[in-house]
């Protein structure tokens, strides 16, 4: 049998077929590029293996309605077993440790490793701190469906106390990041204590919830066009968020962060010279993206925050039968943002040339095509640029983004819960219905007030 010098090489990409003749596909990551490409699979032969470590799949887009109380953690999460119910596909959960690609298999922590002919890696990613000091420690992120139900947890608790606690304590609230993640939460966070928090929390005084909007760029929504960004801010602006653009985030502390304009501190300063302090009982981290740090030791070719390179044609870097899709795939010479359109599409597309690879045809360039953007700011309020030129917002737009994203859900229960919790909080905000309680917990809490 011949051998390869690099242990990450493949054999050229051809036909590769297991003992039943069907080619053997493991998907790592259950997210919208897995999925999409679990799908695509469907009818092809192939034997898929859907590898992940969590028995459910998570609709991110909606985590922030977890984190405000607005929906269930049940509402954006559907099951795995459920998600691949297509001819030839099966669940695995498993913590991946390792890909063995000499040897084409995948090494799972405590289990048997998985052999595959294709491999594709739908990871996703996680938050990317950019060595901040004390952002990993003191900040919260909201990636996962964990991040938002710890996020809740404290939010909620740190509510409840202050409408207990005599005097006349504060809550301040910093979110890093303009991108729709940090508009989002940070609209809704301001909905929430405009409108719910006299019902909700009499005896709080809604001047002193303070919630500020750190962005170190010039605009919020970079990957809008002006008008819908600078649209964006007025309406947070109108809410009461403080928002900051141009500000860099020099540090976290337990209840404050240090910021400071980029270039203010005047020539020669280092660490935190000119830097501001700014009162922050929570600090959310929405300020960037980086590959989980498993995957680093996966051997693989990465760039930028971790994140695996590929060819144009999705393809890993001298990988022939490996490929890297969604979040986590660094395009040559195609940057996307990360959203979930790009990642259907790539999913698809990934899945599409292995279906090419099998028939014996050459593999295919990506090429995105978009679809068009959406992001709220919160009720009646959203902004959506959209193919031909079109640009929507207010009413109109919330409508839109309301109705594609309840679409999206997996699962029918889940579309209903959440249009009757959505509903049920957009109706009643002022009678103290728009939050929820008494969803279950995970272990390790966020910390208390």
């Amino acid at each position: 049998m011949r051998r390869r010098s690099d242990a990450l090489a493949n054999d050229a990409a051809g036909p590769a077929r297991g003992a039943d003749g069907g080619p053997r596909v493991v998907v790592i990551g259950a997210g919208f590029a897995g999925l999409s490409a679990i799908s695509r699979l469907a009818n092809s032969g192939a034997r898929v293996t859907l590898v992940d470590r969590n028995v459910y799949s998570t609709f991110q887009p909606l985590l922030y309605q977890v984190a405000t109380a607005g929906l269930t953690s049940a509402d954006v999460a559907y099951p795995n077993w459920a998600a691949v119910r297509k001819p030839g596909a099966h669940f695995r959960k498993g913590e991946v440790t390792g890909i063995d690609a000499g040897a084409r298999r995948v090494l799972l922590a405590d289990k048997p490793p998985i052999e595959y002919d294709y491999l594709i890696i739908a990871t996703g990613v996680s938050a990317a701190f950019f060595d901040v000091p004390g952002a990993a420690e003191h900040a919260f992120s909201l990636y996962t469906r964990r991040d938002a139900i710890v996020l809740r947890d404290y939010l909620v608790s740190r509510l409840e106390y202050l409408n207990e606690a005599p005097g006349d304590r504060e809550f301040n609230i910093t979110i890093v990041g303009g991108g729709p993640t940090g508009v989002e939460l940070a609209g809704t966070l301001a909905e929430l204590r405009n409108i719910a928090l006299p019902a909700s929390f009499p005896e709080i005084d809604r001047d002193r919830m303070r919630i500020s909007l750190i962005e170190l760029g010039p605009s919020l929504l970079a990957p809008f066009r002006e008008s819908l960004r600078e649209y964006a801010r007025h309406e947070l602006v109108r809410r009461g968020v403080d928002v900051r653009l141009g500000t860099e985030i020099k540090q976290v502390q337990p209840d404050q962060v240090l910021i400071a304009r980029p270039g203010e501190a005047g020539p020669g300063a280092t660490g935190l010279d000119g830097a501001t302090e700014l009162r922050s009982d929570l600090t959310v981290w929405a300020a960037g993206i980086g590959a989980p740090e498993w995957v680093g030791k996966l051997g693989l070719p990465t760039g930028h925050g971790g994140r695996v390179r590929t060819g144009p044609d999705l393809r890993v870097a001298g990988q022939d039968r490996v490929f890297a899709v969604g979040d986590i795939a660094l395009i040559e010479n195609q940057p996307l943002a990360q959203l979930a359109q790009p990642a259907i599409q790539q999913g698809r597309h990934a899945a599409t040339q292995i279906r090419r690879l099998e028939a014996g045809q050459p593999v295919q360039p990506f090429r995105y095509k978009d679809k068009g953007i959406m992001a709220t700011i919160g009720r009646r309020s959203a902004v959506a640029q959209l193919p031909g030129r079109i640009r929507v917002k207010g009413t109109l737009a919330w409508l839109g983004w309301l109705a594609l994203h309840l679409f999206t859900l997996l699962g029918g229960r889940n579309r209903i819960s959440a249009l009757v919790n959505l509903s049920w909080r957009y109706l009643t905000w002022s009678r103290g219905g728009g939050v929820l309680v008494g969803d279950d917990s995970p272990p390790g809490k966020g910390p208390a007030p």
